[in-house]
């Protein structure tokens, strides 16, 4: 972590693990065993959970909830107030009445592949993958896998199109393919 700028009033896990080059900006909390690379801008009051996953040279807003269960590759950008969530069945107690423990229910998994982008205030319900740079509109409740290239809006979010890496609008996700790979070999 020596190789990590954290703000005075951000509240680092001494067993988590954050890439050289990171920044972690004020009032951020991240837990125990949650893996941050390289290159990465955690932006203020962000939460991020024990065991996430997340790779290099991503930027994370302010106010973003990242929760165990999730898995961000290289390159994602996630804007403020973005919320994943890892229950897709959330309850206080048990039918006894009982408060529920870590032991009553199972985290979901959620991935988000390569230089996809989360737009503002977006909730994403555990159990999905959103594809390499597809994008998520903001304010857009994501209850099912985005495909490569997609760009998806609403509640619940809907493929409206698709995008290449730059941001150009296409018809088909083979023409955001295509078109990005040239964009890359420029």
């Amino acid at each position: 972590m020596n190789m990590a700028t954290i703000h005075p009033t951000a509240d680092v896990s001494p067993l988590a693990e954050l890439g050289e080059g990171t920044r972690v900006w004020a009032n951020v909390q991240i837990r125990e065993r949650a893996k941050i690379g390289r290159n990465c801008i955690i932006g203020r009051n962000s939460y991020i959970d024990f065991d996430v996953t997340i790779g290099d040279n991503i930027k994370i807003q302010n106010n973003a909830s990242l929760y165990v269960g999730l898995t961000v590759a290289d390159g994602v950008f996630i804007g403020p107030h973005v919320i994943f969530t890892n229950d897709k069945l959330p309850r206080a107690i048990n039918p006894d009445g009982s408060l529920k423990s870590a032991a009553d229910w199972h985290v979901g998994k959620t991935y988000v592949q390569y230089g996809a982008a989360i737009g503002a205030g977006a909730i994403i319900v555990t159990g999905i993958t959103i594809g390499r740079w597809a994008m998520i509109g903001s304010g857009a409740v994501v209850t099912k896998d985005v495909p490569d290239y997609a760009l998806v809006v609403g509640n619940p979010a809907r493929v409206i199109g698709y995008i290449s890496s730059t941001g150009v609008r296409c018809a088909t996700q083979e023409e955001a393919a295509t078109l990005t790979m040239h964009e890359v070999a420029q």
